[in-house]
């Protein structure tokens, strides 16, 4: 089965699986598990920041860091389509008593000029904006790049107003390799960020967030209020760290699969590449066809392909660590079997 729904079904490798059979462990609510005291101080480095925290998933992270930055009431200003908008539940209002604030932007990115005139000035009537989040790369605009300079701008305008910046980097790795910049050129515009070791970078399970270390002090606890306190947690943390010191480099193989993938599909009649393929996700337009996303996906999967809808009239394909060459091309030549025959 070819498997282009998401980087995160990739499986551990064989060295992740010993570095699990073999990993010294012990009681981290206790700070006792130096596997996992290894892995946070190793992305503290590579993030350019003082302290991380090893979480159980990417929207726990971003949970964490909302709930560290802000006070019940506080509003939180993002783009419109940012994954802690779009697809974690409203947790940041469920759990943190905050509201959200969307801004439009283009390809992922905030317009700076929109995001100063989006914070509150001090009125009773208004909320105080507690925090601005960036989405790096960005899931819905395609795995698209924010760029530095972008990020530097909203960086400096909210230093001048003296609110913090989290940066949700779930697939921050890719836009590293892709541009080849440590990823610390990206994170030090930002106060905390938030990396997923289980995507692209093929750990089992598992995210880091990172910041000052009072931040993750208080990080800490709520992550323990949130039950994500864990014990013999080092047999997660070794491929973690296996993830985060030897899988990113190999990411730019997946962007130059998906620019092959976009490249493929792009001629069909009546089929049309939404996104411009900056990193690993390809968004097919089918409107123009006479096939619903339902019937093609499930066309696809008869000839053991797998995708996931992405709209009334998209699909998300996804490259990652397990698809190779010759999937690309059995993908593109099943696409025009099935959207020529019909």
């Amino acid at each position: 089965m070819i498997d282009l729904r998401s980087d995160t079904i990739t499986r551990p490798t064989e060295e992740m699986r010993r570095a699990m059979y073999e990993a010294e462990v012990g009681d981290d609510v206790f700070g006792e598990d130096p596997t996992v005291r290894k892995l946070e101080e190793k992305a503290a480095e590579i993030l350019g920041k003082e302290a991380a925290l090893f979480v159980t998933s990417g929207t726990q992270g971003n949970q964490i860091a909302v709930l560290t930055h802000c006070q019940p009431g506080n509003e939180v200003l993002l783009e419109e389509d940012a994954h802690i908008f779009y697809y974690e539940g409203g947790a940041i209002s469920a759990f943190a008593g905050v509201q959200t604030r969307t801004i439009k932007g283009y390809r992922g990115q905030i317009n700076p000029h929109d995001l100063k005139k989006a914070i509150r000035g001090d009125d009773i009537h208004f909320p105080e904006t507690g925090l601005i989040c960036i989405e790096n790369t960005h899931n819905r605009a395609g795995g698209a790049i924010v760029p530095i300079e972008n990020m530097c701008e909203i960086h400096q305008i909210a230093t001048d107003f003296n609110i913090p910046v989290h940066l949700d980097g779930a697939r921050l790795f890719n836009a590293s390799a892709e541009l080849e910049m440590p990823v610390s050129t990206f994170t030090q515009h930002t106060t905390t960020v938030q990396i997923c070791l289980s995507k692209g970078l093929g750990a089992p399970a598992g995210s880091i967030i990172a910041g000052d270390q009072d931040f993750i002090k208080r990080a800490r606890k709520w992550r323990k209020r949130l039950g994500g306190g864990l014990r013999q947690v080092g047999v997660l943390a070794a491929p973690g760290l296996i993830a985060l010191t030897e899988m990113a480099e190999r990411l730019k193989e997946d962007h130059v699969r998906a620019r092959r993938l976009a490249d493929g599909l792009k001629d069909l009649p009546d089929v049309e590449i939404l996104n411009e393929v900056d990193t690993n996700i390809v968004v097919v337009d089918i409107s123009n066809t006479s096939n619903s996303v339902e019937e093609l996906l499930a066309a696809l999967k008869m000839q053991g392909i797998l995708a996931v809808p992405f709209g009334p009239t998209t699909i998300r394909l996804t490259t990652h660590h397990h698809i190779t060459d010759e999937d690309i091309d059995q993908t593109i030549k099943t696409f025009h079997q099935l959207l020529q025959t019909v």
